[in-house]
């Protein structure tokens, strides 16, 4: 904790804490970077819901792209607070959004619908049930991780059946943010008393908030752009204001 500044929140009760000297900037912000990285997050889930709103995509991307605003939140929280009740509001969401994106990657070609959905709701429900009760602390890592690698091979086989050269590029940036950001955090958990001594930390930890954010956001795009191709809405990815992309689409007139 900083010099001077007292924690509004109390004492810290969460099972794990980043390499940010907390309470450094206000004693209602316990890690300030960590918190405020966050909102880039919000912003670019904003988008990508607004463009799937407008051009009336399937509810399953306006569910995703409200679920990365929710975990973004509930990550501020966490970070501001570091209490115990809003990790678990940050990690549950973590949890539930892998959920919801192994239902986007594998329902097309799931042959019984009302299984994949029902399985995967019960198993959110009940994850948050026993985690409301049980702290996991290196489990819930190990957990998501696998969560993670089950969405991989999908991803990849979306890619190889992409010919478009655009929509391959999303798919690229999405593993380049990702393993940017997974690099930043590990550096951040592992190195920390190394960082702590350094005249100026980097922020591994708010790094990864920010290069996840692009990650959420490519990989949506991408996701909407395979949707969109397999229900012949000719796709194509355009760029708003020639930077940050997003999926253009003319459904026939009889959709």
């Amino acid at each position: 904790m900083a010099d001077g500044i007292s924690s509004f929140w109390g004492p810290v009760t969460s099972t794990s804490e980043c390499c940010e000297k907390n309470y450094a900037y206000s004693s209602y912000i316990a890690e300030f970077y960590n918190t405020i990285s966050n909102i880039l997050t919000i912003l670019l889930a904003f988008i990508g819901l607004v463009n799937a709103i407008r051009q009336r995509f399937e509810k399953r991307f306006t569910v995703l792209h409200v679920s990365n605003m929710i975990l973004a939140i509930g990550s501020m929280l966490y970070h501001a607070t570091l209490q115990r009740l809003q990790q678990q509001g940050d990690e549950t969401p973590m949890v539930w959004e892998m959920l919801l994106y192994m239902y986007i990657l594998y329902s097309p070609d799931w042959h019984y619908r009302s299984t994949m959905p029902t399985f995967l709701f019960l198993y959110g429900a009940i994850f948050a049930v026993v985690h409301s009760v049980i702290r996991f602390g290196i489990g819930f890592k190990v957990h998501y991780v696998i969560l993670c690698l089950l969405c991989i091979p999908r991803m990849y086989k979306y890619y190889i059946h992409t010919n478009d050269a655009s929509a391959k590029k999303l798919a690229k940036l999405y593993v380049a943010t990702l393993s940017l950001g997974s690099l930043c955090w590990f550096s951040d958990r592992v190195f920390c008393k190394q960082i702590s001594s350094w005249p100026i930390n980097p922020q591994g930890h708010a790094l990864w908030h920010l290069l996840m954010g692009f990650n959420s956001y490519f990989a949506n795009t991408f996701l909407m752009f395979c949707r969109a191709q397999q229900r012949g809405w000719a796709p194509k990815v355009v760029y708003l204001t020639g930077i940050l992309p997003y999926v253009e689409i003319e459904k026939p007139k009889t959709q």
